[in-house]
């Protein structure tokens, strides 16, 4: 008889507040089990790892007035806080549908949301692109509410492998769907300088593009491999470096911050995704419909905000936002990803 015990293998001990790599975070990434180092985490004004804090909630629920027995759409259902809390409002009365196009969380939301109690009798997730709104509408009828929230959730800009933060080491991905289309690597092989160039102005009105256009392309040229987060954070960097010492790293994590976005909406083709949603929405909402749509960047306001006047001007919506809604002081505060958000709403006439 082998009397030898097994030898206990040990978990990497959770180093604290803020450990350095995401998945030491195995508290946070197991909210259910630890919700005390969650909670703390959240008090800080951070995010856990592997979690989304929804935005603006109280105003979009407010705007919406959604009651029981009511048909809606979560265009976008990410990490599903928004979806949980107006499945709450229908109360088990109505049918709500939601859309995602990531395999990888879509999968964990949905069980996530039926260990809550909420099936497939109250609601319906379908992986798609929101643009196809006209679909889920043929098969629910006229919508009562719809919600877009155009943000990047959390749990894919923390999470190392999805290459969306220049902040960790990661492949240079980006894709919403990495199953789908060529990735942010791949997408910087074929493109020229002016093409760049004109991404970056484009898609982040990034004051730099020329400088870090020439200098990436130039990169590649002489056959550099730039196929992580931190090899083209690196090119950035050295391109930028002949700020002024005062403003320079902070002048350098802003346009870190835009070349990646920048990357980010052209892989996914962001912009013209969007574009088509706005065209079809009027179609599939109710008469009375409300519609709420929650932006993180400058270029997604001003296509929501010129489709809203658009359609107001041609008497398809009744009523508009008159401006954008901004969070709360109070929630910026205590969540720092909330600061760039800008709701707008519309109502069906």
């Amino acid at each position: 008889m082998d009397n030898q015990e097994q030898k206990h293998q040990r978990r990497v001990r959770y180093k604290g507040t803020h450990p350095k790599a995401y998945n030491e975070k195995y508290k946070e990434l197991q909210p259910e089990k630890y919700a005390d180092t969650v909670a703390k985490v959240i008090q800080k004004g951070s995010t856990p790892a592997g979690m989304h804090r929804s935005i603006c909630v109280n105003e979009i629920l407010e705007f919406l007035q959604i009651t029981p027995g009511q048909i809606g759409l979560d265009a976008t259902l990410g990490y599903g806080g928004h979806t949980l809390e107006m499945l709450k409002c229908l109360n088990s009365k109505g049918h709500l549908y939601a859309t995602d196009v990531d395999p990888i969380e879509l999968p964990r939301t949905r069980e996530r949301l039926e260990r809550l109690g909420y099936g497939p009798e109250i609601l319906t997730i379908k992986q798609m692109n929101f643009s196809e709104i006209d679909q889920i509408a043929s098969e629910s009828g006229p919508l009562n509410f719809v919600l877009a929230d155009l943000g990047v959730s959390s749990m894919q800009i923390d999470n190392p492998e999805r290459g969306f933060s220049f902040k960790i080491e990661g492949p240079l991905d980006l894709r919403l769907n990495p199953k789908k289309g060529i990735s942010a690597a791949e997408r910087l092989k074929t493109i020229s300088q002016d093409e760049l160039e004109g991404m970056l102005i484009e898609n982040s009105d990034e004051p730099h593009a020329a400088r870090i256009a020439r200098a990436i392309v130039s990169e590649i040229k002489k056959g550099t491999d730039i196929s992580t987060t931190t090899q083209l954070q690196q090119i950035i960097k050295n391109t930028l470096k002949f700020m002024p010492g005062k403003i320079k790293d902070d002048e350098i994590k802003k346009s870190l911050q835009r070349c990646f976005q920048a990357l980010r909406i052209d892989v996914n083709q962001e912009f013209e995704v969007l574009y088509e949603f706005l065209e079809k929405l009027p179609a599939a909402l109710a008469q009375g419909g409300r519609v709420a749509i929650l932006t993180f960047h400058s270029g997604e306001d001003r296509l929501v905000k010129k489709s809203f006047q658009h359609f107001l001007r041609e008497g398809v919506y009744g009523e508009i936002a008159p401006g954008p809604i901004r969070p709360s002081s109070e929630e910026c505060n205590t969540n720092s990803r909330a600061r760039s958000a800008k709701l707008r709403w519309a109502i069906k006439a």
